[in-house]
């Protein structure tokens, strides 16, 4: 099993609060996935399967869901996964006006197989992934998919690390201008990650957010930021200074209402669910 710290994003949030960054009004509840949404990417043959607590345990490397009931591993695994889609890429396809390409930016630890595969043949996609070349899931199919693929070696540190960064951040966003770019921030790239086997500082980390902040402002590109991998206790505090680096450099804006935020700048809303620690989005 991951060691991983489920209070993370919680932490996230309240950390921003005794800034007094953020208040309730910038907090937004995530709603469950309904079954038509999960049928966006999944088949129904693959959902029906989940209605056994041995494919859970295997799909989630969890062995002790093998010996609970499939109702209890439905109401306290599967419902709180589905709150941690808070709104997908089809989504914004289908139903905002304006929206017809996005870009993905990938800067876990870890390739991202699993929108490499969704999106593998859409075109209206663009992928970028950094990740460790060495560690899980290592999917030479998904990797198809990556336009522009930037793999890492074991202890990469910060200043090759954040030379690559910029660099592809750059060539990526003038290759294809999307009208939405969805910005996976994960932390498991910090020096010590049980996981990332890689060797960033927090100054590393912060940097990382404010180069691709920085690029997205100047194209006037909106941006979704999802927190993602990071499996160490610090991480939520690395996450909190890093919003407010961005804050203090008028990246973001954390007043009441994302509607109230100048043209300029990024307004801050928090996904109150399991696994997004922060939302961004500009007009």
């Amino acid at each position: 099993m991951h060691p991983f710290d489920a209070g993370k994003w919680g932490k996230v949030i309240g950390f921003l609060k005794e800034e007094q960054l953020i208040t309730d009004d910038n907090i937004v509840e995530a709603r469950e996935a309904t079954e038509d949404d999960l049928l966006v990417v999944h088949t129904r043959r693959y959902l029906n399967k989940l209605k056994w607590s041995f494919v859970v345990a295997t799909i989630t490397e969890i062995p002790p869901l093998l010996l609970l009931p499939n109702f209890l591993v439905q109401r306290r695994v599967l419902r709180p996964l589905r709150t941690q889609t808070g709104g997908t890429i089809m989504f914004l396809f289908e139903r905002v006006e304006g929206v017809s390409k996005a870009t993905i930016i990938d800067l876990d630890a870890h390739q991202g197989n699993g929108h490499e595969r969704d999106f593998m043949d859409d075109k209206r996609v663009y992928i970028m992934d950094v990740y460790n070349r060495y560690i899980y899931p290592g999917d030479g199919f998904a990797k198809r998919a990556i336009k522009r693929k930037v793999e890492l070696d074991w202890g990469t540190e910060d200043q090759e690390y954040l030379q690559k960064v910029e660099m592809h951040v750059e060539g990526a966003l003038n290759e294809v201008k999307p009208d939405v770019l969805v910005y996976n921030a994960g932390t498991d790239i910090l020096d010590g990650d049980p996981l990332g086997g890689l060797a960033i500082s927090p100054q590393g980390i912060i940097k990382r957010d404010e180069i691709l902040f920085k690029a997205a402002r100047r194209r006037k590109i909106p941006i979704l930021m999802v927190t993602s991998g990071g499996y160490q206790k610090r991480t939520a505090r690395i996450i909190a200074d890093s919003i407010i680096n961005l804050h203090n450099l008028g990246l973001v804006d954390c007043d009441s209402a994302a509607s109230e935020a100048r043209p300029s700048q990024v307004p801050l809303m928090m996904s109150k669910s399991i696994s997004s620690a922060a939302a961004l989005s500009s007009r």
